[in-house]
């Protein structure tokens, strides 16, 4: 703070009618229960304009506790082959004349967890309720409110996700270890795997009550970030850490409860669900895979005789919507709000402080600072958002320079702070 009238260094001084406003930086890392929202939402409006106006279903596949055991020493496998036996045994079935016989495309999010944070690998798709013909000449709708039958989906799913396992098993790319370092021994692999074809496993197929943008919704909490919300997070102390949970074998407002774990516990319980690197979380199938989605969705708008989307033409105001822009407006003038600059300190990881960044106001009756460890610089009033492109792409370059460093538990070593050209110091004169 201010000694007799001088600044100290740390301070962050505004000249009057200035609008400074602190808030929590992003870490973008994806595994944050905290961070990504913009990319979250951005995910969700893309996904709701692609929507056809049919009928929607929501399917979930799920794998039983014993393959979920092997799971934790082997995500990428059996997360991959998750995803491949669940969409083929939909692709396949919604093929076949008996059942709809048509082409149809798909949307699929998975899920590691429960939640209490238990590991519940399941995968969530969003199903339009019918697809094009063979021939691409008409579009098939399947029946109202029922799309196909869940236990043929099962049957074939299983089968399927057995045969996939078997085949990753003797290609050697399944590890073992602990209790479970027996099963790297073919045999006994297939002892262990002999009772699950016996079993039913569980598929949810239902039209959603809300429509498809209320599943979207649901699944877009959860696309960006894993596990746990800081909104369900209670508290965290010596004794451990207390968070919300739903126990959906009860109905009615006793089905919510708390739960307090052990600190290492509840660490471990998180980390379980984190996700190997590159693996891809949302994956799209049928019409709807990435190479040509936007031809098959125009292609199913004019069979259905349902408006094509309207081509997204950059405006000025568009073009203002860059991350740096802020969607809440300046409390005092209703300007926009921009952020400029963020602090030096490390990347943050769940339930540790994280470093501040600055926003100010793009009004140009108002004064802006630009804030950026202990640098400080005071900046003109712009008149125009292309006064403030140059601070932007600045406020650019220091994310990227900061996402190139790794995240990191242990505390961190001193660095230097940023510097701003505005803010330099005169050199000291040298003595004679």
């Amino acid at each position: 703070m201010a000694v007799g009238g001088i600044a100290q260094p740390g301070d962050i001084l505004a000249p009057p009618q200035t609008t400074l406003r602190y808030c929590e930086r992003s870490c973008r890392n994806r595994n944050c229960p905290k961070c990504q929202g913009a990319a979250a939402r951005q995910w969700l409006a893309e996904r709701e304009a692609d929507l056809l106006p049919v009928g929607y279903f929501h399917v979930v596949f799920t794998l039983p506790a014993a393959i979920a055991d092997i799971a934790y020493q082997n995500k990428a496998v059996i997360y991959d082959l998750l995803f491949k036996a669940s969409a083929e045994t939909t692709l396949t079935i919604a093929a076949d004349p008996r059942h709809l016989g048509a082409r149809i495309g798909f949307m699929a999010v998975l899920h590691t967890w429960g939640c209490a944070l238990t590991h519940h690998p399941h995968v969530h798709m969003v199903v339009p309720g019918g697809g094009l013909s063979p021939d691409g000449s008409k579009w098939i709708a399947c029946r109202p409110r029922y799309f196909l039958t869940v236990q043929v989906l099962s049957a074939l799913f299983r089968r399927l996700f057995l045969e996939m396992l078997a085949a990753a098993h003797h290609a050697g790319r399944l590890q073992f270890f602990g209790d479970h370092a027996r099963l790297a021994d073919k045999a006994a692999f297939k002892a262990y795997l002999a009772p699950l074809r016996e079993i039913d496993w569980v598929v949810y197929a239902k039209e959603p009550f809300a429509g498809p943008s209320q599943v979207l919704r649901y699944l877009s909490r959860y696309t960006h970030r894993i596990a746990i919300s800081n909104r369900r997070l209670m508290s965290a102390d010596e004794n451990g850490v207390t968070f919300k949970y739903k126990d959906y074998r009860i109905e009615g407002p006793a089905r919510y409860k708390t739960m307090t774990l052990a600190t290492d516990e509840f660490i471990r319980r998180f980390l379980i669900h984190v996700l190997p690197k590159g693996f891809h979380r949302i994956r799209h199938y049928g019409l709807l895979a990435n190479g040509n989605r936007s031809e098959n969705i125009a292609h199913a708008r004019e069979l259905l005789a349902a408006p094509a989307r309207p081509k997204e033409t950059e405006t000025p105001e568009a073009a203002l919507e860059q991350p740096g822009v802020l969607p809440q407006p300046c409390p005092c003038c209703g300007g926009r709000m921009i952020a400029t600059a963020r602090g030096n300190q490390d990347r943050h990881l769940m339930m540790m402080p994280s470093p501040a960044i600055h926003h100010y106001c793009s009004n140009a009756r108002h004064s802006c600072w630009l804030s950026a460890g202990h640098a400080r610089a005071h900046i003109g009033a712009p008149h125009s958002i292309a006064a403030m492109r140059p601070i932007l792409a600045r406020g650019a370059q220091i994310a990227r320079s900061q996402r190139r460093k790794r995240p990191c538990f242990a505390a961190s070593r001193s660095r230097q702070p940023l510097q701003s050209s505005l803010s330099k110091p005169e050199p000291a004169a040298k003595s004679p």
